[in-house]
């Protein structure tokens, strides 16, 4: 693992959106990196039907090959038998194909020096005296870890936060949302009802505290999911039974499923959790980059990377300086929205269990029917609540 006697300057755990990409900027400035993840394939147990705007694909720079599909408009199902659509004149945002994603990534990094390590688990990590870390890391069908010294250490795990650990108590509340995807193959006749459109189910009646979407993929494949916050006040059942439900209600439950995957997102509204201790550092979704409001991270987990690249790179910048300057740069790009609409995603998800909710959300999408999909489209990716009008504001932020 490295020539003997060379320390790496940087290793990153986790080949994330946010991971493969920081590893990248890195290896572009020069820098010596190990990028390891406790995946042998980075194709498999891609859960992200990452839907983008046009704008932070084009200032993301990402390749056409990682594109599953583009689209121009909005559907929304529910509450209740209700439906809307929005369409813009020219497509506004892009379907990510969140596999290539981080195959691209990591090739791209391969080819620029760094050491890819795939089917490595991170067991620990530690200070190992002057300005080094000492991570141990078990290679594939093994249980005997073996260690990496590097100048720093980043956790971009995701939300299992591999070595920063839990939160500590008073650092803000996890809210957690589960979610199960499903990749389907359909006839193409029956595609192009979901084509150029990102689909969302709301409402109790399609999934209670949560919500369903469909997405189109490459052509004749959709990817249909649940997702729904936990709620630890009251027994919550199965997704899989919700999925399936879903399926039938929009005539899709006869399809081919390809792929099966879920996973957790968790994420604390005000992010006050934190960024690192010493020299090992948080990020993407390590750090509450997951925004609950659309189950939405992987553009901001890069947003993560673009944030703190730079910061490692500077000469003589240390642990306690530069984790300053990270949070203080990072809850800048994320902007003054980011907390309202983690408030705005609790109340509106956690209260879609009766009735009343589902008026709630209904009075919510009414004002929004006039509305151009641009606007939709700055609502739900900028979080622009201001949109709506001052006199939602109230409901929004849940003062009545």
């Amino acid at each position: 693992m490295g020539s003997p006697g060379e320390r790496l300057d940087v290793l990153v755990v986790g080949a994330g959106p946010a991971g493969g990409r920081l590893a990248l900027q890195l290896a572009r400035a020069g820098a010596r990196v190990m990028l390891a993840d406790r995946l042998a394939d980075l194709a498999q147990a891609a859960f992200s039907s990452a839907a983008l705007p046009l704008a932070a694909l084009q200032g993301l720079g990402l390749p056409e090959q990682v594109i599953a599909s583009r689209w121009s408009g909005w559907q929304l199902l529910g509450p209740a038998a209700g439906q809307r659509q929005w369409w813009g004149r020219r497509p506004l945002g892009a379907v990510l194909d969140f596999g290539a994603l981080r195959c691209w990534q990591a090739e791209q990094a391969r080819q620029l020096g760094v050491e890819l390590r795939l089917g490595w688990r991170a067991v620990a990590c530690g200070a190992s005296g002057g300005q080094a870390m000492r991570t141990w890391l078990c290679p594939p069908g093994s249980a005997t870890p073996r260690s990496i010294e590097s100048r720093w250490v980043v956790d971009a795990s995701g939300q299992s936060r591999a070595l920063l650990g839990e939160p500590a108590p008073g650092q803000g509340t996890l809210v957690r949302g589960l979610g199960v995807e499903w990749l389907l193959e359909v006839d193409p006749k029956l595609g192009e009802r979901w084509a150029d459109r990102l689909t969302f189910c709301l409402g109790s009646d399609w999934v209670r505290q949560g919500y369903g979407w469909v997405f189109p993929m490459a052509p004749g494949q959709l990817k249909v999911g649940v997702c729904r916050l936990l709620d630890g006040r009251s027994e919550q059942l199965p997704l899989g039974p919700e999925l399936a439900r879903l399926l039938q209600r929009l005539g899709l439950d006869r399809a081919r499923v390809l792929d099966r995957h879920g996973g957790l997102i968790r994420s604390t509204v005000q992010r006050r959790e934190a960024h690192g201790h010493g020299r090992l550092l948080g990020l993407g979704d390590a750090v509450s980059t997951a925004n609950l409001l659309g189950g939405e991270g992987i553009r901001h987990a890069m947003a993560s990377a673009d944030v703190l690249g730079p910061l490692l790179l500077q000469d003589g910048l240390g642990p306690k300086a530069l984790l300053r300057e990270y949070r203080r740069r990072l809850a800048s790009a994320l902007g003054w929205r980011w907390s309202l609409s983690g408030r705005l995603a609790r109340r509106i998800w956690l209260g879609l269990d009766e009735g009343a909710g589902d008026r709630h959300l209904d009075r919510l999408l009414r004002g929004l029917e006039t509305r151009r999909a641009e606007d939709l489209s700055a609502l739900l990716f900028d979080y622009r609540f201001e949109r709506y009008g001052l006199r939602a504001l109230p409901y929004l932020l849940g003062w009545r």
